[in-house]
């Protein structure tokens, strides 16, 4: 697919210059695709091509115009450094040359609640491509990500054509959530779709199967999530680089605590009724959980001091363990 250069406005966070706008599919299969449809019937695939060619086939293709500064992420995911260094590695390849941001597609695998999705969306954030999420683990069709022929009733795209038609950016960052939920079955391998689009060559030409029309996948960012890489095919693991992530230190759980507690504050106007830092005993507490879980708990801990008319979140405002499986019913 075509891409141009293009001096455009920058991303307000990172700074990070709209550097090219690339071709995601041709508008000629398109038409001819559409000029095949028979009068009646296939309205939703009428539809699809007709907003095809209204929106065009170019979309931004981002990367840093420099190597971003990444101390605040390495602080914020202290566990996740090996997958940060593999980034900042391929950013430094894209720098001084006209060639888009290319990144191998990695496999974070660890406990869950240990932040992997969380890394994906600070990633997407630093990239400037935004982020398509694709929780593998609440799947009810084999064809999320490839599309549904449209020969079959309710069809529609899949996540990928989505991402690159609908979204803004030929490079977006794909998060499949839990790839080693997926359920395969005998009629239709939900990852199937995967084994070309991890290859760069082949996914220059993806076809959606409901569209049936060539799209550009090859720019796109992927990451995946897993607990167990048992259930991950052989062939899909080999395509990706693996990164393990272990928990947290004692330690590197506090500065997550600390980092959170300073971000939920500054994020919110009644933040400001609240002391700028955490005691260390809160911090203490805090750093047992597992990070997916502080969050939640300082929402907590804030509402309580709040209702107390105290600007502190002392350890007595934390949920008490188990207080989150409330149970409701009637009385008899």
């Amino acid at each position: 697919m075509e891409s141009r250069s293009l001096v455009a406005p920058q991303s307000p966070a990172f700074k990070l210059p709209i550097a090219n706008l690339r071709n995601v599919f041709r508008p000629h299969d398109v038409e001819r695709k559409l000029a095949k449809l028979p009068g009646k019937d296939h309205e939703n695939l009428r539809s699809t091509y007709e907003r095809m060619l209204e929106r065009g086939p170019e979309r931004f293709q981002v990367k840093p115009s420099g190597l971003p500064d990444m101390a605040s992420l390495y602080e914020q995911l202290p566990n996740f450094a090996d997958a940060l260094d593999d980034v900042k590695r391929h950013v430094a390849l894209a720098q001084d040359c006209c060639d888009g941001l290319e990144v191998t597609p990695m496999l974070l695998l660890g406990p869950p609640g240990i932040g992997k999705t969380h890394f994906a969306r600070k990633l997407a954030e630093l990239l400037g491509t935004g982020m398509n999420l694709v929780p593998m683990s609440s799947m009810t069709a084999g064809w999320l990500l490839s599309g549904a022929s449209s020969q079959w009733k309710g069809a529609k795209p899949g996540k990928v054509f989505e991402a690159l038609v609908e979204g803004q950016y030929a490079n977006p960052v794909i998060v499949v959530d839990e790839i080693d939920k997926a359920a395969a079955d005998a009629q239709y391998d939900p990852l199937g779709s995967l084994y070309s689009l991890l290859e760069h060559d082949t996914a220059g030409s993806f076809m959606d199967e409901f569209a049936e029309v060539a799209i550009d996948a090859s720019q796109v960012i992927w990451i995946m999530t897993a607990n167990d890489e048992r259930c991950i095919p052989e062939p899909i693991m080999n395509r990706m680089n693996v990164f393990e992530i272990e928990a947290p230190s004692f330690e590197a759980s506090r500065q997550i605590a600390r980092n959170l507690y300073r971000g939920i504050r500054a994020e919110h106007g009644w933040g400001q009724g609240f002391v700028p830092e955490p005691g260390d005993d809160l911090l203490d507490l805090l750093a047992e959980l597992a990070p997916r879980d502080m969050r939640r708990a300082l929402m907590t801990g804030f509402g309580n001091a709040r209702l107390d008319q105290r600007d502190a979140i002392s350890a007595d405002d934390l949920p008490k363990a188990g207080a989150s499986k409330v149970k409701m019913g009637f009385v008899q």
